[in-house]
């Protein structure tokens, strides 16, 4: 994939490497010798992935790209801090990535975890909290909507709300990420992986992708 690229361009590469590991047949690009020497020097990837630290969630699997390609960037529950979005700005404004995807999946512990914690007042043992205090943010506000409690909130919208949310935040927080979006250098887009099914959909959108329709 070529480092300038739009934003269109590097989703849609990243939708039919996606594609080709659903229908199992991946093409694992990138990852011989002579990609090897091509990046001793400098990398050069066209997109940076935040995700989630799942084991089950790795970004150059399930959207077939190799050495050099996607810079990638992971927290249990992709929750942030400033390490995390001075990472991904890193990569938009010194290394020039096009796309910024921010990747949730289905039965994420995390977001489990801050729905018990909203519904119950526990909370999990120690650094883990941590984890759990940056995803309730995202999820707090359904408990409003629907009576005070999560028993009628399906985890798959607890999901999504988290992973806008997250977009949300790293278009907000970040002057660099605005101003590359504004600009047109850059897009964020939310999507959501299925463990079952291997397919990412796409939820959320701030920037410019071209005419692609979210997958809800």
């Amino acid at each position: 994939m070529p480092h300038h690229v739009s934003p269109a361009a590097a989703w849609a590469e990243l939708r039919s490497g996606n594609s080709r590991f659903v229908a199992d047949e991946m093409e694992h690009p990138s990852q011989g010798f002579d990609r090897r020497e091509e990046l001793k020097v400098a990398q050069n990837p066209f997109a940076v992935v935040f995700g989630c630290s799942d084991s089950r969630v790795a970004a150059e699997i399930i959207f077939d790209q190799g050495l050099g390609d996607v810079f990638v960037v992971r927290t249990a529950g992709h929750v942030l801090d400033t390490t995390v979005i001075g990472s991904i700005e890193y990569g938009v404004d010194v290394l020039g990535t096009r796309l910024v995807v921010v990747l949730g999946h289905d039965s994420c512990g995390a977001v489990a975890a801050a729905a018990h914690a909203l519904a119950t007042g526990e909370q999990p043992a120690g650094f883990v909290r941590a984890v759990v205090d940056r995803v309730i943010p995202s999820i707090v506000n359904i408990t409003a909507a629907n009576g005070g409690g999560f028993a009628s909130v399906s985890a798959d919208v607890l999901r999504r709300e988290h992973v806008r949310h997250t977009v949300a935040m790293l278009h907000s927080y970040s002057a660099g990420l605005a101003a590359a979006v504004a600009e047109g250098r850059c897009a964020i887009v939310g999507v959501e992986y299925d463990l079952a099914d291997g397919h990412a959909r796409l939820v959320e959108v701030v920037g410019d992708i071209g005419d692609v329709p979210l997958d809800v």
